[in-house]
């Protein structure tokens, strides 16, 4: 971060106007931001020290200040300066006319030029990081780069996977001893390792949801392994149409029974224990993508698929990821194994190493251990939780059924008509996911299942996502055949 302003900036105050001291200094720093003089990333003076320059109360400073928070033109942490948000660019793009230089549109279908409007992105699935760097996260850090790095066994850091440990007993009921956990590099890279845990991948056969998460899919593919479609509704998984003889049988299925994506339903009980007793009569791997169990705006976490699982008799492998908790670029993750597979699974760890670094490890367990992340996730869940309220207000109305949204950070909207909808989103600037493409083939259910749109609203600034849901309404309306 750059060194802070002087407090003599070139602001305009008139204290004989009837405007409001705190709404002048706002404009006075909003054009300042405009026009280049102050640019992303600076750290503006401390309210104290800017108040008693000016000749101003604090509360003048903090009220321009909070405005232009809102705004999304500065950023403020806990601890630390406020400074000019250092996503300006994106949050509010330089056009032709002001100071700062302009750049090139944001890739889209319908590119707006510098005197349009600039594109929303509603990736799904990305989450808000700009509270993520608080004492606690610094103090971890810091402390995990003063210790000497050893040798890490194959599991990972054991007071790491302790901490995970307890951190699943405590916010999803699943006891499960550290022995029973591997460090991963997040979903994917420990899918690799039970897919490789399980023989030869090329020769793998894995049922998938349909509709499902793609990047699992790819992993699948990417090591050879074939695909087995198997049908959804708005519940989860259809456990009454499971392959059986004289069908093959896939080697492992991929579900996501706490929040099922893209449709957003909570596998019920009984198709849960179908599940498993079907894998465990023929013999079939269960892997359990816990990707945002904890993420849950209606009622309490629910318990994760392997809480179910016979111990004596186990069938389930949990993957588990905080890249939605806390961010993806953290890479960490774990893998709960079930114990026949366990010494083939850190055999596979040996051979390929750990992608996760001794740092990183040490990090994370002491985040962990501080009570840290529960906090985290505790604030964040009631930020996800307004926001989701936000989404279901503005399309209350709207021609478009949307999916449950129980939990998560993304809603899936349901239309007759996906290509005109995608057309009217790209006419809006609005960046977003075809609902058909989480299918794996081109084989799509009739509406309104199989048609429609994947938003994401966790990672946008607050103005940003109102204007965004705004401009979603307009598309859906027009996509309707509306004005």
């Amino acid at each position: 971060m750059r060194s802070t302003l002087p407090t003599a900036l070139p602001v305009s105050l008139d204290r004989a106007s009837a405007t409001p001291l705190g709404a002048q200094l706002a404009a006075s720093l909003r054009a300042l931001i405009e026009n280049g003089t102050l640019a992303a990333a600076d750290a503006l003076p401390s309210t104290r020290a800017w108040a008693a320059a000016l000749g101003v109360s604090r509360t003048t400073v903090v009220t321009a200040y909070d405005q232009l928070i809102a705004e999304g033109y500065l950023t403020a942490r806990r601890g630390s300066s406020t400074v000019v948000n250092a996503d300006l660019a994106r949050v509010h793009p330089p056009t032709a006319s002001s100071g700062r230089p302009t750049r090139r549109p944001l890739t889209h279908a319908a590119q707006p030029g510098p005197d349009r409007a600039s594109t929303i992105d509603f990736t799904p699935d990305r989450p808000s990081t700009d509270a993520l760097i608080t004492p606690d996260w610094r103090r971890a850090w810091r402390h995990a780069a003063e210790v000497v790095p050893t040798p890490l066994p194959p599991a990972g850091l054991l007071a790491l996977r302790a901490g995970v440990s307890d951190h699943l007993r405590r916010m999803r009921g699943l006891q499960r001893p550290a022995d029973d956990l591997v460090v991963t590099a997040g979903a994917r890279e420990g899918l690799a390792l039970l897919l490789r845990a399980l023989g030869d991948p090329t020769q793998a056969s894995v049922g998938v949801e349909s509709p499902g998460y793609p990047s699992l899919r790819r992993v699948v593919t990417a090591l050879g392994g074939a695909l087995v479609e198997l049908p959804v509704d708005d519940s989860g998984l259809l456990t009454d149409e499971l392959p059986e003889p004289p069908l093959a049988m896939p080697d492992a299925v991929i579900v996501t029974p706490s929040h099922q994506y893209p449709l957003g339903g909570s596998l019920p009980v009984d198709r849960r224990l179908s599940l498993l007793h079907w894998a465990r009569r023929h013999r079939v791997l269960v892997i359990e993508d816990d990707y945002d169990s904890e993420l849950r705006h209606v009622g309490q976490p629910l318990p994760a698929l392997a809480a179910l699982d016979d111990p004596g008799d186990p069938v389930v492998a949990t993957l588990g990821t905080y890249s939605k908790t806390v961010a993806p670029e953290v890479a960490v993750g774990f893998v709960i194994v079930p114990a026949p597979l366990l010494p083939r699974v850190l055999e596979v760890r040996r051979d390929l190493g750990s992608p996760v670094s001794h740092v990183v490890q040490q990090a994370f367990a002491e985040y962990l251990a501080s009570g840290a992340l529960g906090r985290h996730t505790a604030r964040m869940r009631r930020r996800y939780r307004q926001r989701r309220d936000r989404v279901l207000t503005e399309l209350e109305s709207a021609p478009v059924r949307v999916a449950p949204m129980d939990g998560g950070l993304y809603a899936a909207l349901n239309v007759a008509n996906e290509p005109a909808l995608l057309a009217a989103c790209a006419q809006q600037h609005l960046r977003v996911t075809p609902l058909s493409s989480y299918w794996s083939t081109s084989t799509v259910s009739s509406p309104p299942i199989g048609q429609g749109i994947v938003i994401g609203y966790g990672h946008q600034s607050d103005p940003e996502l109102d204007e965004g849901l705004r401009r979603l309404r307009r598309a859906l309306d027009l996509s309707q055949g509306g004005d």
